[in-house]
């Protein structure tokens, strides 16, 4: 299952040719949202109309719910303690799954008014969470609930959990969706999955202080539906969700091969006990498949400290 279109020859150094696409899972309305918590050997991923999180145990193969209702969770990721920070469409807020296995707010207002939908979620190495929030989850009651923007627009969040101050650091994007950092922080990426233009990639110049953005630059557009969640590989290789597979892109905004799945990529993670596995989240399913690529994410912490999944 699955095969490979190659753009540029760097693109050979990134995947394995005979390391086929595996169908983990199947039976998902529309899958979101995949990250790899190393201390439980598993990824979690939501389903996000059937309002459930889902888990795969990678040493047995067995999948199983992880909670289910959870609040029509979307985007996740782990802070540097290994706990699970989600978005969440139904809360219209950013949590946490604390040791003691509760979900806490983190976020759930900007200047006194409450979130649209948190999409996408990424920590930072200063601690700092950074989310998009588009409308996606108050446009109907499929993913969410619907209802109107107390906000008015769709932007991009800095959330200072040690001040608890929450700053717009983009605010031009139709429907800003997946984010992720460059190997140094020094970039962010954003794809808008705009529902007026082109789908594409926007990158960011983040300043000196680590704290906001500008700079903006167009990276990459789509001519094949939309793009969704972004990851970055050690090498700044940015890999990208789109409707016609996974893409990969250098970084210099070159297009180098693409990963073609049999449904429309969502999402995706690095995981496994070397991390060269690609975890995929496509429409009703769950994919993976081994690469040479590894992520470009900070250490990671401690098994001891690591959220314990059930």
């Amino acid at each position: 299952m699955g095969s490979y279109d190659t753009f540029d020859g760097r693109f050979g150094a990134l995947v394995i040719g005979n390391a086929a696409v595996e169908r983990l899972w199947s039976g998902g309305r529309w899958t979101e949202g995949p990250v790899y918590v190393p201390a439980a050997k598993a990824v979690v991923w939501s389903d996000i109309p059937e309002d459930r999180i889902m888990r795969y145990d990678e040493t047995s193969g067995a999948v199983s719910v992880f909670e289910q209702p959870c609040g029509y969770h979307n985007g996740h990721t782990l802070d540097a303690f290994g706990r699970i920070v989600a978005c969440e469409h139904g809360g219209r807020r950013i949590s946490r799954l604390g040791f003691d296995g509760r979900w806490e707010t983190v976020v759930d207002r900007f200047d006194g008014k409450r979130l649209n939908s948190p999409n996408d979620v990424v920590v930072k190495s200063d601690g700092s969470i950074w989310f998009s929030d588009p409308s996606y989850g108050i446009d109907s009651d499929y993913e969410g609930h619907a209802a109107e923007s107390e906000i008015g627009g769709c932007n991009v969040y800095r959330h200072d959990p040690r001040t608890g101050e929450t700053t717009a650091v983009v605010t031009g994007l139709d429907r800003p969706n997946g984010l992720a950092f460059s190997p140094d922080e020094r970039i962010l990426y954003v794809s808008d999955t705009s529902l007026s233009d082109m789908p594409a990639i926007h990158a960011f110049t983040v300043a000196a202080d680590g704290r906001t953005v500008g700079g903006d630059r167009l990276f990459a557009v789509s001519e094949a539906a939309f793009f969704d969640g972004l990851r970055l590989d050690r090498a700044g290789n940015l890999w990208t969700s789109s409707g016609d597979g996974v893409r990969v892109y250098a970084a210099d905004g070159k297009l180098l091969g693409r990963i073609n799945i049999p449904e429309t990529v969502s999402n995706l993670c690095f995981g496994g006990a070397k991390r060269n596995r690609l975890y995929i989240t496509a429409t009703s399913s769950l994919y993976a498949v081994y690469v040479y690529a590894t992520p470009a994410d900070r250490p990671l912490p401690p098994v001891e400290s690591a959220v314990h999944l059930r």
